[in-house]
């Protein structure tokens, strides 16, 4: 077998043996004369055996690009014989355009937190009617429990998790669920205990800093076989756990000055790999810069990402729903149903607009006709905008369940690819709060007063008295880890059940009508009164109205998609003689009166679909 290294500084590398070949002789590696900075030697080895290597006689390390560490961070690796595994399910792939994602933290998904207890409640998933698993990042971290972004090995998989092998058959059972499975990486920075990287070479730069220290090398010096090193590891989870999409944590903290940058090189090579294996492959950006070059395609100057989270439309409903204004909040507060109304039909809300929270402008147009909404990640939660909060509180901790209902119809029939965190479906009343394992006293308190630091910034001290951050939780004791695992009972009983019909419902409603897959930007249209708190989301025939006032009665008009095109906009032109078919409502059905207007209720939503005139109704149903 062939062991190879790059470590351009280093005057001699020998492989060690670890585990049950600890007592076998150590062997040399020898320059790469092909390579500079390679070393290289072929041992005999197999599947599980451990290893390490030690350059100029220092400790042992592990292979940077070890495939397993069993032992955890900073432990020896061992090998993985990818080919050993056996796929039960073939897999063609599924694309990104009409997918729903549902972002899944393995650790606390279940009780057991592994990849095997996760697979068995995959069935729920496909019932749910979503279309990708999103996993939040499997490398190996400090201790057991963790978030998972201060991962250490972006070649390795986190053994409590399961391993390599149990990731394989996570992603198999889900292909045979008929469910995508997206991999969260992270390639901005790497977790500080157990990273041994820059012993090897200059893996990162003093060139750029991140709220992380040191940047990736993506520019300097050295920097060719670091993007290798980042590229490759992406290839081999979409190669070799056939995982179909990465999501990429904070592309904005991806430095790199070079003419190609790294993220247009690496969507050059998902690209090319997904020519080869003949099946859709994928790339999501998180990224906070509204740049629209992030999607735009190589040819046309941009990364060729294909597609990127919108935060901006989560603010912007977020405020809508909550009223809360504090931190980034603030500019979608000042009018939050002209603010999703604008991302609905704009993609962004800040397209070089002023915001306040960063005291400049921020953001560019992004052109919806060049770039496909689905381009466009829409949610009302996430692990980051639950997690950041002092208490992890979901939108259950403070909604009513018809404030609940109208998110989700919004998220659902949005012109975006919808996503969802879990137990968002049933409403979930488990917090999600950020939590840690690590061994290191010291860098468990730096964590522990890092996060009050933070929490203190966003959820301001006046609103908490004297006794700011007093009871917010510890993310090192393992009850906050505990309190964050979902509840598999709440989802049978009241009034979780009926939240979770209400997602299945316009899940397959989504499925059902085509108008709520379409990509022409030009067929969504959006009507809306601030002090009455109704808006209206058409998108061809289907009309989705929310009312989000506590109370009172909203008149809501609707304008047919035969209405000319300014009278739609404002949502006021007179009905045609258009019939009207309820296709979903909370808490019951709405129909529009003979004038095509809708009386909602507070707190409630109403989605109608056009009928031709004359389309025969069932009983009960009116024009």
């Amino acid at each position: 077998m062939l062991f190879e290294v790059w470590a351009p500084e280093a005057g001699r590398v020998a492989l060690h043996w670890a585990g049950d070949r600890s007592d076998a002789p150590p062997v040399e590696l020898a320059r790469d004369p092909a390579r500079p900075g390679w070393w290289r030697a072929d041992a005999p080895a197999g599947d599980g055996d451990r290893y390490a290597f030690r350059l100029d006689g220092g400790p042992a390390r592990p292979d940077p690009r070890a495939a397993r560490l069993p032992e955890g961070p900073g432990g020896p690796g061992a090998v993985v014989e990818h080919a050993r595994f056996a796929w039960r399910h073939p897999w063609p792939g599924r694309p990104l355009p009409g997918a729903v994602l549902y972002e899944l933290h393995v650790g606390t998904y279940t009780p057991e937190g592994t990849f095997d207890a996760a697979a068995a409640r995959l069935r729920h998933l496909a019932d749910l009617g979503v279309t990708h698993v999103s996993l939040m990042p499997v490398c190996p971290f400090p201790g057991t429990h963790g978030w998972g972004y201060d991962g250490i090995a972006p070649w390795a998989v986190h053994e409590p998790y399961g391993g390599p092998e149990g990731l394989k058959r996570f992603v198999d059972a889900a292909h045979g669920h008929g469910l995508g499975v997206v991999l969260d990486v992270v390639h901005n920075h790497l977790g500080p205990s157990g990273n041994h990287l820059p012993e090897f070479g200059p893996y990162f730069t003093d060139t750029h800093h991140t709220p992380w220290g040191a940047a990736v090398n993506l520019d300097a010096p050295g920097s060719d076989d670091v993007r290798r090193f980042f590229i490759d590891s992406a290839l081999g989870w979409l190669r070799d756990y056939r995982i179909d999409g990465l999501r990429l944590d904070a592309v904005h903290a991806l430095h790199d000055d070079r003419a190609q940058h790294f993220l247009a090189e690496l969507s050059a090579a998902v690209d090319a790999l997904a020519a080869q294996q003949r099946r859709p492959l994928f790339l999501i950006a998180e990224s906070d810069r509204n740049d629209p070059r992030t999607t735009a395609p190589r040819a046309s100057g941009g990364l060729g990402l294909h597609a990127q989270w919108n935060d901006d439309f989560h603010h912007a409903l977020h405020t809508a729903l909550t009223g809360e204004s504090h931190g980034y909040y603030a500019d979608f507060a000042r009018a939050p149903l002209a603010a999703l109304a604008k991302t609905l039909t704009g993609g962004f809300f800040h397209d070089g607009s002023h915001s306040s929270f960063r005291g400049r402008r921020h953001g560019a147009p992004l052109d919806l006709r060049a770039t496909p909404p689905h381009r466009l990640l829409g949610y009302a939660q996430t692990h980051d905008q639950i997690g950041n909060r002092a208490y992890g509180d979901r939108l259950t901790a403070t909604l009513s369940p018809g404030l609940l209902a109208c998110a989700a119809a919004l998220v659902l029939c949005a012109p975006f690819t919808p996503m969802l965190f879990m137990g968002e479906e049933w409403g979930a009343r488990t917090p999600w709060q950020y939590f840690t394992d690590h061994p290191d006293p010291e860098l468990a308190e730096a964590v522990r007063a890092g996060r009050r630091r933070e929490f203190a910034a966003q959820e301001g001290g006046a609103a908490h008295g004297d006794g700011l951050g007093a009871d917010w939780p510890d993310p090192q004791d393992p009850a906050t880890r505990d309190r964050c695992v979902l509840d598999w009972a709440e989802p049978s009983a009241a009034p979780h059940a009926a939240l979770l019909s209400w997602y299945r419902g316009l899940l397959a409603l989504r499925r059902s009508h085509p108008a709520l897959t379409d990509p022409d930007p030009s067929r969504t249209h959006v009507a809306h009164d601030e002090d009455a708190r109704w808006l209206v989301l058409r998108r061809g025939p289907v009309h989705l109205a929310v009312n989000l006032a506590p109370s009172g009665t909203a008149t809501v008009p609707l304008a047919p998609s035969t209405a000319p095109a300014a009278d739609a906009r404002r949502g006021t032109a007179p009905a045609p003689a258009t019939g009207y078919r309820a296709a979903a409502g909370w808490p019951h059905p709405v129909l529009p009166d003979g004038g095509g207007v809708l009386h909602l209720p507070a707190e409630s939503v109403a989605v109608v679909v056009e009928e031709p005139p004359g389309t025969p109704r069932a009983k009960g149903e009116r024009a």
